[in-house]
Formats: C-alpha cells, structure tokens, sequence
C-alpha cells in the first residue's frame, strides 16, 4: 500500500533497556592491550577507534581498556561468551552510555559528547540484538523513515549556509514532490539490495525474525553510514538466510563500508571477518585474523570450546 506522510521521525533508534550510568571517576591504568598494537594496517585504514574504553560500576568492572580499531572495506569481528560486554561496547560506541574513561573517534571526530543521533549524523548507523522495527508499519515504510530522516539531516546542513529565500511556492512544492519519488525509489532499492522486494508491502510485524533482520539491515544503510555496527544479526536466521546474510555483507565491505560484526554463529563470523577481537569479561583476550583466533588455546578454552589437539 502506498506510505503515509509520516510526521517527523525520531532521529534514534528506540533504545533497548537502560543501563545505570557508569561513574566518571578516574580510570586505573589499564593492562596492555593485545588490540592496539596488533596491526598497523588497521591503524591505518581505521574509520572507527575505540581507544582504552572503561565502564565500572562501583568496584565491577565491565569493560576494563578496551582498544580496537574498525577500518574502511572490510568486516572486523567482536566476539566473547554471553556477558563479556559486547553490547556493552556497542551503547558506548553508538552513544548510548557514557564510559568511565577512554575514547571513540568516527573518522577522526571525537565522539565524547555526541548524542547516538549526532553520531549518526556523521555516518554511524547500528542494529540491536531485539529487533527494532515499526511493526505496524510495512517494510518499505520502515525504510522510507530512515531515508526521509537523512535527507532532513541534508536539508539541514544546506540550511546552515546562505540561502537566498527566492524559491517560490510552486518550485518548493515541485522540490518536494521530487524528494518523496526520490525517497520511495531508493528505499525500493535498499530493499531489493537486501532480496525483500516481494514483501515491501508486508506489515514488518508479520515478517518472520530472519526476515526482520533484513528490514533493519535495509533501514540502517538508508542513512548511507561509513561504519555499520551489526549485534547477533544472523539471529533467527535459517541457514539460506544467513548465506544471503554473509554475501551482503562482502558486498558492502567491497563498497568500502567499515563492518563492526557481534555474532555468536561461528561459520559465519569465520567466513566473513578479516579480523577478530575476542572479549572476555570485559577485557581483550585476543586480536588477530581468524585462523590466529581459532587456534589460541586461551580462545578454544574461554569460547570456542577446547576440541583438542587432533580437532581443527
């Protein structure tokens, strides 16, 4: 069915369950971190920077220096047991908690300060381990938010320079007509990039949870991010779903998009991520390519499960 003209949208994803705000007070000096030095390259080629990152609440530690660097074309894996402090990282990076000390910086911008829509003004987009979807509206609405949301954010910054007010009324309308074809036709496109055209018309409620996924996929790239934080997206995926899953995700590391990927399935994890980073209760274990991860003994033990010597 055709879009509602939607009021403005809210310029954050609904947020999942609050946290308590960590305290500020000052940091202990943090262990050497296996990450920060693991590979210039990705010093290098680094769109986002998380530098010694500490959350404590009282005496609880739950990220204890955390350092990793995400760069530009390919797809940087997170991975740790349940309550390692992934998501965790994930509200500090996005903004959605405030660290007890360290840093995040988006393409050489420090995010310190910065709302989770402000850091999504300047290309971060995300999705959340429980879907967050407009259930009673369809999939291509879902998207369509998003891409009006950005094309807000654009209209704004041109508004923040010289502006002639010459437009007339007629020329502001056409200007306008032009805008809802053009955001109909790119989130049409998104989803067809995502392999959900035949259910654009569906209620997002309706949709099984591996489809959902799709739908959340679609409506963060509507804000064309440069860095893209993805929480157990193969969640609830089948196994044909998680393998469309994967070739998008090499699609949009080929388009030189930086790929933050939390998941739990290690075929995919192993067969998509160039590099890893293995969180346990709250501090790096490990950083390095998969092959390197899968066989540190402390990883096997902590995560992947100890197989043995004879087993891969």
């Amino acid at each position: 069915m055709p879009a509602p003209e939607t009021s403005p949208a809210p310029e954050t994803s609904p947020t999942p369950e609050t946290s308590p705000t960590p305290e500020t007070s000052p940091t202990p000096e943090a262990a050497p971190n296996p990450a920060a030095s693991s590979s210039p390259a990705l010093e290098v080629l680094s769109v986002l920077e998380v530098d010694d990152i500490t959350v404590r609440y009282g005496a609880h530690v739950i990220l204890g220096g955390v350092s990793l660097a995400v760069p530009a074309g390919r797809v940087t894996g997170l991975i740790g047991p349940n309550g390692a402090g992934k998501t965790t990282l994930f509200n500090i990076i996005t903004g959605l908690l405030a660290p007890t000390g360290g840093s995040v910086r988006l393409g050489g911008h420090q995010l310190t300060g910065l709302a989770p829509h402000e850091r999504a003004r300047l290309g971060m987009a995300r999705t959340f381990q429980q879907l967050e979807l407009f259930g009673q509206l369809t999939v291509l609405e879902n998207v369509l938010i998003a891409v009006r949301m950005r094309e807000r954010w654009t209209r704004s910054r041109r508004r923040g320079g010289r502006h002639s007010g010459r437009n007339s009324a007629a020329d502001a309308g056409r200007s306008a007509g032009g805008r809802a074809a053009g955001g109909r036709a790119e989130a049409a496109a998104l989803i067809a990039r995502v392999g959900l055209t035949a259910v654009a018309d569906e209620r997002a409620d309706s949709l099984p949870t591996g489809l959902g996924r799709l739908v959340e996929l679609a409506r963060a790239l509507a804000i064309r991010p440069s860095v893209l934080l993805l929480d157990e997206p193969a969640s609830g995926q089948d196994g044909q779903e998680t393998a469309r899953f994967a070739a998008l995700l090499r699609e949009l590391a080929a388009d030189g998009m930086a790929i933050l990927l939390v998941e739990h399935d290690m075929d995919l994890v192993m067969d998509v991520c160039e590099h890893l980073y293995v969180l346990d209760f709250g501090e790096l274990m490990v950083a390095g390519s998969p092959a390197q991860v899968r066989s540190d003994p402390r990883v096997r033990t902590a995560y992947l499960g100890d197989t043995g010597p004879d087993q891969p």
